[in-house]
């Protein structure tokens, strides 16, 4: 039987947050903003890592 190895996300986030707009603002970074959904973008992308794929 083969074994499934499983991901370890990594989760990277920071910057300066110059590039896109808002920009960001020391009291509020861009990934703790909920700009296109109810959930910040630091949630939704924690959530894509839920499931057996990952460790």
């Amino acid at each position: 039987m083969t074994e499934r190895r499983r991901i370890t996300p990594v989760i990277l986030s920071g910057g300066s947050g110059t590039r896109l707009w808002p920009l960001s603002r020391t009291g509020r970074p861009k990934q703790l903003l909920s700009l296109t959904h109810a959930e910040t973008m630091l949630q939704m992308t924690a959530r894509r890592t839920a499931g057996d794929r990952f460790a």
